[in-house]
């Protein structure tokens, strides 16, 4: 796998509905059916900002094998009446969508990406030029070491164009080649509804073995588990090298607030694909008893301008390998079972192992992984590579870290 190959997929993925996108036509490209089939071959579903992929081979054995994921990420959502003047500028009203680290929002040139929904029902992804900022104030005008960032009143992007957003949006629909309901041109009052959020419109960069981007939580391991299920496609998994196991990778929305919708961890659209896989496999409870999933997320490296975040034994560095995620109150779903799973992918690939446990006074996030398994009773196990700035605008990854995941998951699906 290529690092250039990554920075292109983020610097195309500045929304979830971009990135679900992205992978599907990935897959398509590689001969994947866009259907919900079960005969041998790729299949691939997309649903707003969530796509599920699975490949059956011939034969398959009553397993499944799944990577999860997740393809939306923290940032400033604009509201359904986006359009505000205050002291001569035009401004956006903005909700803040999961947690973001605010400070790192600030004085950034702004796209804002996702989908509009015009009059007719048709929806169409999109994403605007640069054309807002939310800027500091300066420290003459408050002289302490941080301002308060009040969340309604100081996130509210200014626009750099003195015009209405959706007026924006409908030109950026009619450059891409979008159409009103009549055929005519698209006029921004075609547009009824919109979800779009705010992202850095700097391109990803590498800084010597690392690179800087936003969305790599969680799009490192959206992309990562693409790669590997590209390349089980093309060796033609389930083959005479392969075991033939049933593969899937489902990369879901809204785990940044909870999980809770049609297209996020915790809705029936998982559920209801390897229902209908494990129906044509057999006995569905002995399918689900045999699989495993993988939830792959990013993870905290130790910062080092804050060592004592972490906890004293489990202290994950860049580019020394993917990290194995263990909470014994089940923020993350691995057990011993499942992390020896995960260990001998990464023995298998020849990949380093690193181990995240949370500081006993330290809050510890989560993942779709207790989501996942509590609704399906998989056996989960949580890995992820480790990330500095974890929910800034900007986010750092090891690159070898980058690459080493890519081929843990790839030794994964291959039965390691």
């Amino acid at each position: 796998m290529q690092i250039s190959d990554f920075a292109d997929f983020l610097a195309a993925s500045p929304s979830a509905f971009h990135a679900a996108e992205n992978v599907r036509d990935e897959l398509v490209a590689a001969g994947f059916r866009e259907d919900t089939g079960t005969e041998p071959g790729g299949h691939v579903l997309l649903q707003g900002g969530a796509v599920i992929a699975w490949w059956i081979p011939e034969r398959p054995n009553a397993a499944m094998r799944i990577i999860g994921s997740h393809t939306d990420s923290p940032g400033l959502m604009l509201k359904p009446d986006p359009d505000v003047v205050r002291e001569g500028f035009r401004q956006l009203a903005v909700e803040v969508y999961g947690g973001p680290i605010l400070s790192s929002w600030f004085d950034r040139e702004l796209r804002f990406a996702g989908r509009v929904a015009l009059i007719d029902g048709t929806t169409h992804t999109l994403s605007t030029p640069p054309i807002a900022r939310v800027p500091n104030l300066a420290i003459h005008l408050y002289r302490g070491d941080v301002p308060e960032i009040d969340r309604q009143v100081h996130m509210q992007p200014v626009m750099g164009v003195d015009r209405p957003l959706l007026e924006i949006v409908a030109e950026q629909l009619r450059a891409d080649g979008v159409t009103g309901p009549d055929g005519a041109p698209v006029q921004s009052g075609d547009i009824v509804s919109h979800e779009l959020i705010s992202t850095d419109s700097q391109l990803p960069e590498v800084l010597g073995d690392t690179l800087a981007a936003g969305r790599m939580d969680n799009l490192s391991s959206v992309h990562a588990s693409l790669k590997a299920m590209l390349a089980a496609a093309a060796t033609g998994a389930g083959g005479a090298d392969w075991p033939r196991d049933v593969l899937v990778l489902a990369a879901f929305n809204h785990e940044e607030v909870g999980s809770a919708s049609t297209t996020g961890a915790g809705g029936p659209l998982l559920e209801r694909v390897l229902s209908k896989i494990a129906a044509a496999l057999g006995d569905p409870l002995e399918v689900y008893a045999n699989s495993l999933l993988v939830s792959a997320d990013a993870a905290h490296a130790v910062h080092p301008n804050y060592p004592g975040k972490h906890d004293p034994t489990h202290r994950p560095l860049m580019n020394r390998g993917p990290v194995l995620k263990i909470n014994a109150n089940q923020r993350y779903a691995s057990d011993a079972a499942t992390e020896a799973a995960w260990i001998r992918a990464c023995r298998a690939a020849n990949v380093p192992v690193q181990t995240f446990v949370g500081h006993n006074a330290v809050p510890c996030g989560s993942t779709i992984g207790p989501i996942s398994a509590t609704r399906l009773g998989i056996p989960t196990v949580d890995v992820g590579v480790p990330l500095l700035s974890m929910h800034s605008a900007r986010e750092l990854v090891g690159i070898q870290d980058q690459v080493w995941f890519t081929e843990a998951l790839t030794a994964y699906f291959a039965g390691s």
